[in-house]
């Protein structure tokens, strides 16, 4: 194998960490801001890329590789913690957001998976963490994801994270699931990813869910995420906009407001 063979334990329910135990010399690389702790021992270190290997050599091949990234919406850089001691060690990482942080074993799923592009945590040293282009012009525009998402490639374990509870599907060959375009967390390499436009004028006017389905035909698994983010965050935004106390059992609801001076 290519990549560190690492051990983990996911803590939590609802705010979700991962601890990474590591062997002497083994490495696990993360996405800058995910750390939460590490045993001394650990020595962390910055990063251009993933430090996987793959890919072009030499400063300008790393500096073409890393700035890949930027195109994802991630930082340049990433960081490698590596056990220095002579003793198994453990370093934490902690999701950003409530939800699900998912082990994804690339051995077990054909060496190649497809995530949304802020879906990823961290991995074992060796995985290669890169971007997957949308082909199809109308998937790329009409995906919920754009033209750019992550690829995780090699034969190590990674994880990425999610919104509110994960659903694990198994499609056959030939096999459809459509689904809201945000909700898609990762899917392997095999599945088909397009876009659907939502059938009937009053359900795609006045429905609420969108214009468009993102499908998913099989062969294949795919990851589904009950709450994405963006979903999240417009509902807090929402709530900030009306300002005061909302009273959600009330009859009177905003007209009580006017009434007591809010």
């Amino acid at each position: 194998m290519n990549a560190h063979e690492i051990d983990y334990q996911i803590i939590g329910e609802e705010m979700q960490c991962v601890e990474i135990v590591l062997d002497p010399a083994e490495s696990v690389v993360a996405e800058a801001g995910s750390f939460m702790m590490m045993d001394d021992g650990i020595q962390m270190e910055t990063i251009f890329g993933d430090g996987s290997q793959a890919g072009p050599s030499g400063l300008m091949g790393k500096l073409m590789g890393a700035g890949k990234r930027l195109l994802t919406g991630e930082s340049l850089f990433m960081t490698i913690f590596t056990n220095r001691s002579h003793s198994r060690k453990s370093v934490t990482f902690a999701a950003p957001y409530p939800g699900k942080i998912i082990p994804l074993d690339l051995d077990q799923l054909g060496g190649k998976v497809i995530c949304q592009k802020d879906a990823f945590l961290c991995a074992a040293k060796g995985v290669s963490v890169g971007i997957e282009f949308q082909r199809k012009l109308g998937t790329g525009f009409f995906g919920g994801e754009g033209f750019i998402m992550q690829k995780m490639e090699g034969d190590g374990l990674t994880f990425v994270h999610s919104g509110g509870h994960v659903i694990e599907k198994h499609l056959s060959h030939g096999e459809l699931l459509r689904l809201d375009t945000g909700c898609l967390v990762a899917m392997t390499q095999n599945i088909q990813y397009d876009i659907e436009f939502v059938k009937g004028v009053k359900s795609a006017l006045f429905g609420g869910e969108g214009l468009f389905f993102a499908t998913l035909r099989g062969p294949g698994t795919v990851w589904v995420q009950s709450l994405p983010f963006s979903r999240m965050a417009d509902r807090i935004l929402s709530a900030s906009r009306i300002g005061g106390r909302k009273e959600e059992g009330s009859v009177l609801g905003g007209l009580g407001n006017l009434l007591d001076g809010r």
